[in-house]
């Protein structure tokens, strides 16, 4: 099976993820290592760019297809989501055991939960000829999570936090604002996908 220009800049993503979760797993915070978190923060913009450039070209050439439709938002889910779960996770603790990057385990569920029932509702909606295509709030969610991963690797890479009031504000801005912004699509995507669940319930 040939694969066309986009799908195989999206594969390309999603090997560029794969790379970027290993060299992000040996980051230990206790022996911090800001280079190794400068080269993973170059990786994920260069990924999450790829994401434009994969849908510019697959309008542009008229190469949409079903493989694209299913492989972009999976990929786009595996690096976004892959990168949270590594930020709150135990090698991003200080000698004090706290997180350093503001993120909580509860958010980690709220950002998971919210890309799987979307997944669910989309493929329920669409199994029944419903479209379900992306609201501007689920636009501006991946946008915002996108933003919010770099700015956290640099503030932790550059900032340690302690003395340095203003990172740790921006650093906890752009988490809360994720948090938010995840929550507010979720609450968007139920209550678009409403009507069709209320029918689906009845006998």
């Amino acid at each position: 099976m040939k694969i066309n220009l986009p799908n195989q800049i999206t594969l390309a993503r999603l090997a560029l993820a794969i790379v970027f979760f290993v060299l992000l797993g040996q980051y230990s915070h206790r022996e911090p290592n800001t280079r190794l978190l400068d080269i993973c923060v170059a990786m994920f913009i260069v990924a999450a760019a790829t994401d434009w450039l994969d849908g510019y070209y697959a309008r542009k050439q008229n190469q949409v297809t079903a493989l694209g439709r299913i492989l972009d938002p999976f990929v786009d889910k595996v690096l976004v989501c892959g990168a949270f779960i590594f930020l709150a996770g135990p090698s991003f603790c200080g000698l004090d055991g706290r997180n350093v990057t503001g993120l909580s385990t509860w958010m980690i569920v709220v950002i998971l939960g919210r890309e799987l029932l979307v997944t669910g509702l989309r493929g329920f909606s669409e199994s029944r000829g419903v479209q379900f295509g992306a609201e501007y709030v689920g636009k501006a969610k991946m946008w915002i999570q996108s933003i919010t991963v770099p700015v956290l690797l640099v503030t932790v890479a550059h900032w340690s936090g302690e003395g340095e009031t203003g990172t740790l504000f921006v650093r906890l801005a752009f988490v809360w604002l994720t948090v938010i912004v995840t929550t507010a699509s979720l609450v968007t995507y139920l209550i678009k996908s409403r009507s069709i669940l209320m029918e689906a319930s009845r006998p």
